[in-house]
């Protein structure tokens, strides 16, 4: 069986070996690897590499560490099925989802090198007399990174390219069930130029969670994950002087109303409730139709779409959808479809009895398409993430109806509306309570050059991720005024300066 090691100060390493957990192909239920589990120790060990490379990183001119940001930049895209690969065989997704992933991650790097204009500070002459003022934006120090299994590669490219290029060193503790595209990404790091300690990989679970959180040199924390554990590393992370963004869970509401076009409503549903199986923060996991007639006439394209949905491992070039990242997270998402059927809830297509026939595949963690109607807000279903295959009918009466269902929820991460209507669609973008809104845009996942992040619940912190937010999170303010004397030095002054 392979060993996945950590990788600290440019060389990969057992570590502690504080332990070893199994990592699954979930498209087989095989475990062709293992992944050595991290402690304080380890957390150490990338803090004393991130502190040594530190001082000479954040003089390196932002131009020269941006031109390395851009070979790794060519590397990715000459490599883009590696990175693919790997991501599928770890979390189950298609090949050809994963590539998008990859192209995801690849446009931040892109917008990161940049940074030379993005980098430039503001200058003000003659303030005063004789007086200039400027301000730069500086690096933290050391900061750190921690990301789920459901972008093993996107997520942590949401944050490390701008830490990096702005000056930081940076710690990165993947997701332990899918590790393997995190040493990719530090082995073409290191390929096109990045110096050791820079970029450093940590594997482990809450132990070594809490060691970042509390090490008094480690200055920032990234977080995607759920609601519950962004809380967590939310309060642990700035009760210890951190600054801290978290991204936490969602649902994620597409409002459908009668003008919309239901052919297209019902296409983008299928993508957005069910690619990736439907492990994603911003997939839709509940259509809201407005009146009954469009609940009726939706659920009817959905329901034969949901049932012919194509479902294979990676290396099914046909396949739509793959299986759930454990055999324990299909438990949980079939567990919540048998909760809303007790609630009353209507199982128009269950999903849950689906069996893999390909041969070598019996074992997998598969699960069908599932489309719920009559789900109410007060099931569980409704109220919860739920992180799978299973898409959720709520059926609303007019469109203030339905924007007050979306009000209601704790989740505020995207939410879309769909209609031909320009005043519905002008209004939802302004009044929704939401972070991200898609209009006739099911997954409204800004581009690299905007920012990422919900609202309420869906969110910890006062930044999003990468974009401009990110710039201004991985670096710090300094406002500097000056006054060149012209050999004549003054009486020293007590009152407050006014420098006219």
């Amino acid at each position: 069986m392979e060993t996945i090691h950590h990788y600290i100060g440019g060389a990969l390493t057992e570590g502690s070996a504080a332990g070893h957990q199994p990592v699954f192909n979930p498209a087989t239920g095989e475990t062709p690897s293992q992944v050595v589990l991290g402690d304080v120790s380890d957390v150490q060990a990338a803090v004393d590499a991130a502190k040594a490379a530190l001082p000479a990183w954040a003089k390196t001119p932002t131009l020269r560490r941006s031109r390395i940001l851009d070979r790794f930049k060519t590397i990715l895209w000459e490599r883009t099925d590696e990175l693919a690969r790997a991501i599928s065989a770890e979390h189950g997704k298609t090949h050809d989802d994963a590539l998008g992933e990859v192209t995801r991650g690849i446009e931040v790097v892109e917008f990161a090198v940049g940074a030379p204009h993005l980098m430039k500070g503001e200058f003000s002459e003659a303030v005063g007399t004789g007086v200039d003022s400027y301000g730069i934006r500086q690096p933290l120090g050391v900061v750190a990174g921690i990301t789920p299994f459901n972008f093993p590669a996107m997520v942590p490219m949401w944050m490390f390219p701008i830490a990096i290029v702005t000056g930081n060193t940076f710690i990165l503790k993947p997701s332990e069930r899918d590790p393997s595209a995190s040493l990719l990404l530090a082995k073409w790091l290191n390929e096109a130029g990045l110096p050791d300690g820079v970029f450093n990989v940590v594997h482990g679970g809450k132990p070594v969670v809490d060691a970042i959180l509390e090490h008094p040199d480690i200055k920032a924390v990234s977080f995607v994950g759920s609601t519950p554990i962004a809380q967590y590393i939310y309060s642990t992370g700035t009760a210890h002087g951190k600054r801290v963004q978290a991204l936490g869970g969602a649902k994620n509401h597409m409002v459908i109303m009668p003008d919309a076009d239901l052919d297209m409503a019902a296409s983008a549903l299928m993508g957005a409730g069910f690619g990736s199986a439907g492990e994603r923060c911003m997939a839709i996991s509940v259509a809201v139709p407005v009146t009954d007639a469009v609940a009726d006439a939706l659920v009817a394209k959905l329901a034969p779409q949901i049932e012919a949905l194509k479902i294979g491992p990676s290396t099914d070039t046909t396949a739509e959808m793959g299986p759930l990242v454990t055999k324990e997270h299909l438990a949980k998402v079939k567990g919540y479809v048998d909760q809303g059927e007790s609630e009353g809830a209507k199982i128009v297509v269950d999903g849950r009895g689906f069996t893999q026939s390909k041969q070598g595949y019996e074992n997998g963690f598969y699960m069908g398409g599932t489309l719920i109607d009559n789900v109410t807000p007060d099931m569980t279903i409704w109220k919860e993430e739920i992180f799978g295959p299973v898409l959720s009918v709520v059926r609303r009466n007019s469109y203030q109806d339905a924007v007050d269902l979306i009000h209601n929820h704790s989740y505020a991460n995207g939410v879309a509306v769909f209609t031909r209507d320009g005043d519905v669609a002008r209004n939802f973008a302004q009044d929704i309570e939401v972070g991200m809104v898609g209009v006739n845009v099911p997954i409204p996942v800004p581009m690299a050059f905007h920012s990422f992040g919900g609202w309420k619940a869906s969110v910890f912190g006062d930044h999003g991720m990468y974009g401009m937010e990110g710039f201004r999170f991985y670096t710090r303010l300094k406002t500097v005024t000056a006054r060149w004397p012209t050999g004549m030095r003054t009486d020293p002054e007590f009152t407050m300066p006014t420098l006219g």
